[in-house]
């Protein structure tokens, strides 16, 4: 795996960073950064997100995102280097099943919110349609999902995590839902054990009082 500064600080980029007094630091943090296979925090990463961001570029030039989502583990890790996911029923423009034509070049994107973390990825992607290689299908397809049309694979080429500055948190539904958990089920069990108080009241009954 290449270093992924080494291929996007191009000339021009490090001529504005020498500009604004920083080449030399991008040189000292970037100097062995990120070059062997994915590491498992990254595997996990991958593997527990629920969606990405996929950059891929026009043979007119113009940039093109997509944004893929689904339940976690619709990212599969199928080798050191290489991902890839089932692509089901869109809405079938196909920009970038066709920027693929022109160049197989990709930037992906994932975000975790909660955690302000944030991959950046380069890669050389590879689309085909899903009939053609039942044995990736299998491999890629997800249980609910849908009839799956195309299936992508991409070697990962370059990677690096980025700084959380200006991340907001974020949580789903679910996660929303683990965090107040605890608390939740204890105001449950006091409201419980204040109806009950008031219940006694009203029947004139003394309340049952805790032991000093």
């Amino acid at each position: 795996m290449q270093n992924y500064a080494e291929l996007l600080f191009t000339d021009a980029v490090k001529a504005y960073q020498e500009q604004a007094g920083m080449r030399e630091t991008y040189e000292r943090i970037y100097s062995n950064r990120h070059r062997g296979p994915l590491d498992e925090d990254t595997i996990a990463f991958l593997s527990g997100s629920t969606s990405f961001y996929i950059a891929t570029t026009g043979s007119n030039g113009w940039p093109y995102i997509q944004h893929r989502g689904g339940p976690a583990g619709f990212v599969k890790i199928l080798g050191p280097d290489t991902i890839g996911f089932a692509d089901y029923l869109g809405n079938r423009q196909f920009i970038t099943r066709g920027n693929l034509d022109g160049s197989d070049r990709v930037s992906l994107f994932f975000m975790d919110y909660p955690r302000r973390a944030r991959l950046k990825m380069l890669g050389e992607a590879r689309m085909v349609d899903a009939a053609s290689d039942p044995d990736l299908q299998d491999a890629l397809a997800q249980d609910g999902q849908g009839p799956v049309e195309r299936l992508m694979t991409i070697k990962i080429v370059a990677r690096d995590w980025n700084c959380p500055k200006y991340i907001l948190p974020r949580y789903t539904e679910e996660q929303v839902a683990q965090l107040i958990a605890p608390r939740l089920n204890e105001l449950v069990e006091e409201n419980q054990q204040l109806k009950a108080r008031v219940a006694q009241l009203e029947s004139g009954q003394s309340p049952a009082t805790k032991s000093e």
